[in-house]
């Protein structure tokens, strides 16, 4: 698929997939309105992090009966903004996207968002291996998968698992560009804080961003199903994924 088909992929998720959660940004059902493959709705969620979840918004979660929750983010994002429970009972996993330590890889970290989209494919195959066991095991569905927004760590998580339950590209990079909607991002950039405290720019994702990253996981490993192999994910958890998440 080129640049210019993706950038043209029908937008075959919808708005109607985003589940209203009071403090909860970009939350939204990972099967989208049924244009995600076989991902069957209400077993997998995506968004950002939890650290502002109201009571109000933990009562909802509650709603949807989630069991798991997966926090792609760093160490120091955990320390600064941990996610809030307000009574809430699933088990929680840290599965960084990102190296911990950043200097004991070659790969400098990248200065921008487009090198961001090949620095993630590189580093993300021990967390998304990780994230697919946690998915297959027993009682650990509805679960929710985040970052701190939910659109770049967890969009390349999601993407991946999309594809392994038969989603087209057109259908991953739809729901992929659903973050724009959720976050506020259609009219172009905006400024949030970091983990440091410091004011950054949270940019839109595009559907070329998307095409990088999976054209890097084709190209260096064959297949989006061979880059999870890779990772040590066997084909049977594959399959089981399948059962999991599938309709």
């Amino acid at each position: 698929m080129t640049d210019r088909e993706f950038d043209s992929a029908p937008a075959t998720a919808s708005s109607a997939a985003f589940v209203d959660v009071p403090g909860v940004r970009n939350l939204r059902d990972a099967a989208g309105t049924g244009g995600a493959g076989r991902l069957r709705p209400g077993r997998l969620y995506r968004s950002g992090s939890l650290h502002g979840l109201t009571p109000e918004g933990a009562q909802r979660l509650k709603a949807v009966g989630l069991r798991t929750v997966i926090d792609l983010r760093s160490p120091a994002e955990l320390d600064t903004f941990p996610d809030l429970r307000h009574g809430l009972d699933h088990d929680l996993l840290h599965l960084p996207t990102f190296p911990v330590d950043r200097e004991s890889v070659d790969t400098p970290w990248p200065d921008d968002q487009a090198g961001l989209y090949l620095y993630l494919p590189e580093f993300a195959g021990p967390s998304i291996a990780a994230t697919i066991r946690r998915l297959i095991t027993p009682g650990a569905l509805p679960a929710l998968v985040h970052c701190a927004v939910g659109k770049d760590r967890t969009g390349i998580t999601i993407a991946v698992i999309q594809h392994l339950l038969g989603a087209t590209d057109a259908e991953i990079t739809a729901d992929f560009l659903l973050s724009n909607t959720g976050l506020g991002l259609l009219d172009g950039p905006s400024p949030y804080i970091d983990e440091a405290g410091t004011e950054r720019i949270s940019r839109p994702v595009t559907a070329t961003l998307l095409h990088s990253a999976l054209t890097w996981i084709r190209d260096t490993h064959g297949s989006i199903t061979a880059y999870v192999h890779a990772a040590g994910v066997t084909e049977a958890e594959v399959a089981a994924l399948r059962v999991a998440l599938g309709d």
